[in-house]
């Protein structure tokens, strides 16, 4: 039980020091270390306005790095998915508790990713965070309904 939580904290503090992370990119691990910076002109009040870059589409390119970045968040946040599954007991609407934690996470940390200079926050990597954990869980749920019905 204990190594559950360890695993789930661990998970979130990997994905909170990436999203920490500017000018990261997936094709070069030398840039996982780079030392951040944060926009001190940046506020809540200016990333989520209407308008604001946070509700843009990317800017960059369809490259490997881009769709290599997009299976992390996926992977990752699916992987997040179930560790927070595993983490909650047993109870009602679990798989839609587990599923609004991810969220929840996911927006958080793209809020979080807009302070950073050299990274940027868009909510459509908060959807795709979103639909990484739901694709786990539907996998999860098929996959004990499967082994009960054996």
């Amino acid at each position: 039980m204990i190594l559950k939580r360890v695993l789930l904290i661990l998970l979130l503090l990997a994905i909170s020091k990436f999203s920490h992370t500017p000018h990261l990119k997936v094709t070069d691990p030398s840039s996982w270390a780079n030392s951040s910076v944060w926009d001190h002109n940046a506020t809540i009040g200016s990333i989520l306005r209407p308008g604001s870059e946070f509700y843009t589409s990317y800017t960059y390119g369809f490259d490997l790095e881009f769709i290599l970045r997009k299976i992390s968040h996926l992977s990752f946040f699916g992987l997040l998915g179930l560790l927070f599954y595993w983490n909650l007991k047993e109870q009602r609407y679990r798989y839609i508790k587990t599923w609004l934690c991810v969220a929840a996470f996911a927006f958080l940390d793209e809020v979080h990713q807009a302070f950073i200079i050299g990274r940027d926050g868009r909510i459509i990597d908060v959807a795709i965070d979103s639909l990484g954990a739901a694709i786990f869980l539907f996998l999860l749920y098929k996959g004990k309904k499967t082994a009960s019905e054996s």
